[in-house]
Parts: structure tokens; sequence; C-alpha cells
């Protein structure tokens, strides 16, 4: 442990700078284009990681995934049975934020993003036996394909792509992961939001637009979090 360099002494050298910049590139990329239907696709894989924190939230706490829907319009729903209401709940919008996270962090080394991208392959087609629809299907198999073919360009070729597309899921999920917690609890209000049901269970006197300004900060903690360790990581 005496070896990580968590103060960051000497910063930043190439590759640091370089992961700075790519990140700082993509955001403005995303932001961009974020209203036009280039984005669609990882957009809907955004709302897939929520759903699917949903469905692992809900088996941690010894309750039964009954089927996952993705919808074109950018909404998802998971359906559950048993489990742990108060924790399932959170951990679409938190979990969504962790994952985008965790593809950051991924993307800094060759071997964890090839870890990562075969990992995210195998999620998408276990989900498939859940998808109750065909927008969802058709993601799974689309990214399935996707990913599998920059996989093969990037082991036939010097470029790596990979670790980029892993890197561009990350921040695309940690941006969108926020945007989405504004948009549903704080600018629209959405009363079927997962905030507000959280806010109907839980005894703490907080509102569902309290809860999301919560886990919009838990959020963007990841994402602060996600460029810190990336940078010390590659120290």
């Amino acid at each position: 442990m005496s070896n990580i360099n968590w103060e960051l002494k000497n910063c930043c050298d190439k590759d640091q700078k370089f992961f700075i910049a790519t990140i700082g590139v993509f955001t403005v990329v995303i932001l961009a284009l974020w209203r036009t239907v280039l984005l669609t696709p990882f957009k809907l894989i955004t709302v897939f990681l929520h759903e699917t924190s949903h469905a692992l939230a809900c088996k941690l706490t010894c309750g039964d995934v009954e089927g996952m829907e993705v919808h074109a319009n950018e909404g998802g729903v998971t359906k559950t049975r048993g489990g742990i209401y108060w924790i399932i709940l959170p951990a679409g919008y938190l979990g969504s934020s962790f994952w985008g996270m965790v593809f950051i962090l991924a993307s800094t080394n060759l071997l964890t993003t090839r870890i990562a991208a075969g990992l995210f392959i195998l999620a998408l087609f276990i989900v498939l036996f859940i998808a109750q629809n065909w927008t969802l299907r058709g993601l799974c198999i689309g990214f399935i394909v996707f990913l599998a073919v920059i996989w093969v360009c990037q082991e036939e070729t010097k470029f790596k792509i990979l670790r980029y597309v892993i890197l561009f899921i990350g921040v695309m999920n940690s941006l969108f992961s926020v945007y989405d917690i504004y948009d549903d609890l704080i600018s629209r209000r959405v009363h079927s939001s997962d905030a507000e049901k959280f806010a109907e269970i839980c005894p703490c006197p907080c509102s569902g637009v309290g809860w999301g300004m919560i886990w919009g900060f838990i959020s963007f903690i990841f994402l602060c979090a996600s460029i810190y360790l990336g940078l010390v990581i590659l120290s």
C-alpha cells in the first residue's frame, strides 16, 4: 500500500494528462450530441445498467427477478418479487453511477478493459433470458455484436479502441445518471420515480426531491472518485 501514490505527487505525466483530456473530450462530445439519435444506443445502455442494478439488488437481498424491460423512450422497468425494497429502489440510480465509475477505472489498463468488456458481454447475454420486450433484446444483441467487433479490431490492430469504448460508456453512464436524477426528480418531478417511492417507505422526513438531490450528490462523488482513482492507478 505504501507504493500507491494517493497524494498524486508529480502529477500529471503523459498518461494521466491523456486520461483527463480524453474524459474531457468525451464529455464535450456527449453534451454536444445529447439530443441526437447518435447517443440513443448509449443512453439505452445506461438505462440497461440502471435496471440491471435493480435486479442485482433484488437478487442480493434474496428476491426474485421476474422480468426486465428497456423502452425506446429511455425508460425502463424491472419486475421483482421479494427482496428488501428500500435497498432495491436506490440501487438503480446509484448502481448506474457505480458502474460508470467501474468502466472508467477499467479503461486505465488493457487487461481490466478486456475483463470489463467480457463481463459486460456476459451480463448482456444473461439479460436476454429475462428481457420482456424487443427493445431490450435488440439492445443486448446489438451491443454483444458491437463489443465483439470492437474487441477483434483491438486485437488485430495497434489501436486500442476497446479501451476507449469502455471509457466512453463509463463517462456516458456517469453523466446520464446525474442528468436522469435531475430530469426525473427535480425538473419534471416524476411521481412514479424510484425516489418518490423511496420517500413513501423511508421513515426519514425527506421528499422525493430531497432524496433525488442526495442521490445526485452521491452520483457526482462517484464521477469525481473515478477520475481521482484513475489518476492514482496511472501514477
